[in-house]
């Protein structure tokens, strides 16, 4: 328990601990107090509160802290670096995420606050995503070929089975990466060019060509290691 400290209301205890003035009273006993002269209750300053064993001042100073309101000093949060492009003649949305950025066009959109992802103005401020190089894992790869040969990618440009080309869910396209096959250590690079695998337990799709350099043709689902360049 913690001493109710001077200027804690019932209004701040109720929103804070998710109860009501009657909970609070009957949980905690002397806590809060009447006026004689005007009828209304008050926090009794000097007093420890509890609402289901949580500490009325701890839950307070917990919620401060994710506004900055804490008294209490803190270490600064990691924050998302950023770096701005004015928007040129012929730009487009999806154009700067994927050619140029290589960032994921929903962040690009909410970075931005963009209503309409279709219209943006030439000399328009954009807060561009920086990314950088992350720790390699574990991946389970396996690869696709001559019945994609010359369909269109996610990225709009045809398939190249022999291409260093892969597909991946969720990393941006345009992506460098590093593949590493630990169990014959052949290593090579590749790019995010298309979406998939949608097989449950699989990671990313190769190409036919990155199949064949990683020996992975064969086998068709192998492990890999994979590092975001």
């Amino acid at each position: 328990m913690n001493m109710i400290q001077k200027g804690n209301s019932i209004a701040q205890a109720n929103n804070r601990l998710q109860t009501d003035w009657q909970t609070l009273n009957k949980q905690n006993s002397g806590v809060l107090g009447g006026s004689a002269k005007n009828g209304t209750w008050h926090l009794r300053e000097g007093a420890n509160a509890k609402v289901n064993q949580k500490s009325f001042f701890a839950v307070l100073d917990q919620a401060a802290k994710k506004t900055g309101t804490s008294q209490k000093s803190q270490a600064p949060q990691k924050q998302d670096s950023f770096t701005e492009y004015t928007v040129q003649s012929g730009d487009t949305l999806w154009g700067l995420a994927v050619k140029k950025f290589h960032v994921n066009l929903k962040d690009l959109i909410s970075d931005n606050a963009i209503e309409n992802p279709d219209v943006i103005q030439v000399g328009q401020k954009l807060k561009i995503r920086k990314t950088g190089p992350q720790p390699a894992g574990e991946v389970t790869a396996s690869w696709y070929g001559q019945d994609f040969q010359g369909k269109p990618m996610a990225n709009g440009l045809p398939y190249d089975m022999y291409a260093n080309t892969i597909a991946h869910k969720d990393l941006p396209l345009g992506t460098r990466v590093e593949l590493n096959n630990p169990r014959t250590g052949q290593t090579t690079t590749a790019v995010v060019t298309d979406r998939g695998p949608y097989i449950a337990g699989r990671d990313v799709d190769l190409s036919y060509g990155l199949a064949r350099k990683l020996s992975l043709v064969q086998d068709g689902v192998d492990k890999l290691v994979m590092r975001v360049l």
